[in-house]
């Protein structure tokens, strides 16, 4: 049977000793401080699992120290909470730890104060903020990645719909920004534990498989090290480490779903390792196992001479070997030891290994992906398209590399195409564009690329730019940017007129002018949030409509603090006015005087997210954002909703949760005692049996906020028996 490995426990004193060694006494006195910051400011917190919060903020600033990282990490990683979740804020940290700190604890800070549509929203604007925050200083996605990695090794203290959402969200944005940063270890741990919970059936039966074979496979490993022992001593080299590794879990799910095989059908689970001094080593390693073992076709890659743009340099090779009468396959990786450091640790190497990486260049080469992904930004102000823009574009890790005529390699996503390579030259390269040779052959711009191939751009400086077509033909996503950007640069001024009049008719929509509206503070603050430089921008963006106006409507009265302050008394006496039922504790943007209803399917409480639903004849019907009747509506009847009670309304709604607990003893007993003992009135309560014997209880009560349910489900985790609890969409 396969018994998960827990990971070694990481204790605040064991954290401490760690920083007195590592760090210099100024070091460790700033890191001391940090600490003590966090721990008074997260006294009382506890994690979902019961420990104090202190001790993420601790586990995260651990990992970052084994990665070598400066002290101001250090103390940002011990911070990085205060400001979201205590009394802390962002002034507090600039006065005690300065700018350089509190800057990297607000890169990692999600935002406040800002009313979302709904979770995809607000997740991709933190996202978005993210990414900025990264481009300015790489140190806030390190800091971010330890946070994902700690919080996916405690995912198990989650409700299942919070394990499924951060697991995909891991999947699809961190795990792979952690491949483009070269940091193997970290992505595939991240992957792992995803895979854990998105298919947990196929991650315990790929982990039982191979703990299964383990003894056949070492056998196999051991007697290929012997015999590559006996052959590079016969090359004369002798200094070398060498050594096998199984291959991570997700990488063999993801082989066996591509190539539809089974388990038993995968040989190559083992990867050997061999590390060296030298470049010049590496190819003798190489020369030496080729000319004693066959090599498999099409799987040797040169990554030395070729690296990765993550920095990954190693030569790769896949040979047939032979055990006990059976031929099997098995990698081998060949590399030096300066380049194993970048392969496990990528870009924190550059603070780790300081003085001994070998080829590396400037920060700004290792991180041209990150200001590709954000130069995005100007066509695609709309958070979501952003968002989906960059999944595609970090998810994409397969690879073609191409030549110019001068013998310079580009690296393009697969599928990339000769219009592709042309604006990965560089902007102007691809609007002046005329025609492509590939291979000394004149080719369509949408031929796609092939590694190996020679690529030469024709171009005319008389060229008017590129085709509107363009758009469609290009497949990488900082193509079709480039030629959005030229496009908006030639109808500038149209856009600018345009976006003005949406603005200007909208204000007068609210009942107000447009001057009260546009002070220097609103369009200031507008700006900023959306980064645009000066108002022009911000009115082509409108115009061009890569941002929504309601966006940037609510952050201009966001940024005016009289109408602030008009909309609060608006509000005021709307609450005096409408009372505290539970159909005036909902407001529905732009649907004043139609009735409002709470849907049965997702019973939603105050504090949930929300939106309404316009139904024919029966009014606004209210629904939990995530209820999954929710995505099989007419988007056009989706309505913004928001709630808009106070503390202390008399309201009431009804909140259902269930209950899995092992069938021990009178656990239904045990459940009624905890709720009564939370003091709120029970509306009903089923009892039943799955399918796997666990006991089933589904409980209604009735409660004044989403503080009430989540206080309740917390304390059910208390009771012994009990396994989960979440709530029902029912």
């Amino acid at each position: 049977m396969y018994t998960e490995k827990e990971p070694a426990e990481v204790t605040i004193q064991n954290f401490l000793s760690k920083v007195k060694h590592y760090y210099h006494a100024a070091d460790v006195n700033k890191i001391n401080d940090a600490f003590e910051v966090a721990n008074k400011a997260h006294q009382g917190q506890f994690r979902a699992s019961g420990r104090p919060y202190i001790t993420h903020p601790t586990i995260v600033a651990d990992t970052l120290i084994d990665l070598g990282m400066d002290v101001s990490t250090i103390c940002a990683a011990l911070l990085h909470d205060t400001v979201e979740d205590t009394y802390v804020t962002d002034e507090d940290l600039r006065k005690r730890f300065g700018d350089e700190i509190a800057d990297l604890v607000a890169g990692v800070t999600k935002l406040e104060k800002i009313t979302f549509h709904d979770k995809e929203e607000e997740q991709a604007e933190n996202m978005r903020k993210m990414f900025f925050a990264m481009a300015k200083d790489i140190r806030v996605m390190l800091i971010k990645l330890s946070d994902r990695l700690h919080n996916m090794r405690s995912l198990q203290y989650m409700i299942p719909e919070k394990q499924q959402r951060t697991a995909k969200e891991t999947l699809e944005i961190f795990a792979p920004i952690a491949g483009r940063l070269g940091m193997s270890q970290i992505k595939c741990e991240l992957e792992d534990l995803c895979l854990k919970y998105l298919d947990p059936d196929a991650y315990f039966g790929i982990a039982e498989g191979i703990a299964l074979k383990k003894q056949e496979r070492d056998e196999i490993v051991n007697d290929f090290i012997g015999q590559v022992r006996v052959e590079l001593g016969k090359a004369g080299i002798e200094d070398f480490d060498i050594y096998g590794r199984v291959k991570h879990l997700y990488s063999i799910y993801r082989k066996m779903q591509k190539q539809h095989k089974t388990l038993d059908q995968i040989y190559d689970l083992t990867a050997v390792r061999v590390i060296v001094d030298s470049i010049k080593d590496c190819y003798a390693v190489l020369g030496a196992i080729h000319a004693k073992w066959k090599p498999m076709p099409g799987r040797f890659k040169d990554y030395i001479a070729v690296p990765k743009p993550n920095l990954y340099q190693s030569l790769h090779t896949t040979v047939f070997i032979e055990f006990e009468g059976h031929s099997y396959p098995i990698e081998v990786q060949i590399r030096t030891h300066e380049m194993h450091k970048v392969a496990e640790y990528g870009i924190a190497a550059h603070w780790k290994y300081k003085e001994g990486i070998a080829g590396v260049t400037s920060m700004d080469d290792k991180l041209r992906w990150v200001k590709e992904v954000l130069s995005y930004n100007d066509d695609f102000r709309d958070s979501k398209e952003f968002l989906d823009l960059i999944r595609k574009d970090i998810s994409n890790t397969n690879e073609v590399y191409v030549f110019t005529p001068n013998g310079d390699v580009k690296v393009l996503s697969a599928g990339a195409n000769a219009l592709d390579f042309a604006y990965a030259i560089h902007s102007q390269v691809g609007n002046k564009c005329v025609g492509v040779k590939v291979n000394n052959k004149i080719v369509p711009l949408s031929t796609p690329l092939n590694t190996g191939d020679t690529v030469e751009v024709l171009t005319n400086p008389n060229a008017k730019g590129p085709s509107r077509d363009w758009i469609k033909i290009a497949t990488t996503p900082s193509a079709k940017a480039k030629i959005r950007q030229f496009f908006k640069r030639e109808l500038k001024e149209e856009y600018i007129r345009t976006g003005k009049s949406m603005v200007e008719r909208d204000c007068k929509h609210r009942g107000f002018l447009p001057s009260d509206l546009l002070t220097p503070d609103a369009i200031a603050a507008a700006c900023e949030r959306y980064m645009f430089n000066d108002i022009d921008e911000m009115y082509a963006a409108v115009g061009y409509g890569s941002i929504g106006l309601s966006a940037v409507m609510s952050k201009l009265i966001a940024g005016n603090k009289q109408l602030q302050e008009r909309f609060r008394k608006q509000q005021n006496d709307r609450k005096r006015k409408n009372g505290t039922s539970r159909e005036n504790a909902v407001v529905v943007k732009g649907m004043d005087d139609l009735l409002v209803r709470f849907a049965k399917c997702c019973s939603p409480v105050p504090g949930d997210d929300i939106v309404g639903y316009i139904s024919r004849g029966r009014g606004i019907c209210v629904h939990r954002a995530d209820c999954p009747s929710v995505k099989g509506m007419e988007k056009e009847r989706i309505v913004e909703a928001n709630w808009v009670q106070t503390e202390g309304a008399s309201a009431t709604f009804v909140a259902t949760i269930e209950i899995i607990a092992d069938d021990k003893g009178d656990i239904f007993a045990e459940i009624t005692k905890a709720i009564v003992n939370e003091g709120l009135p029970m509306v009903g309560i089923n009892a039943r049996k799955d399918k796997k014997g666990n006991a089933v209880a589904t409980v209604s009560v009735e409660i004044t906020n989403h503080d009430q349910v989540a206080q309740l489900m917390k304390k059910m985790l208390t009771i012994p028996a009990v396994i989960n609890v979440y709530r029902t969409h029912g």
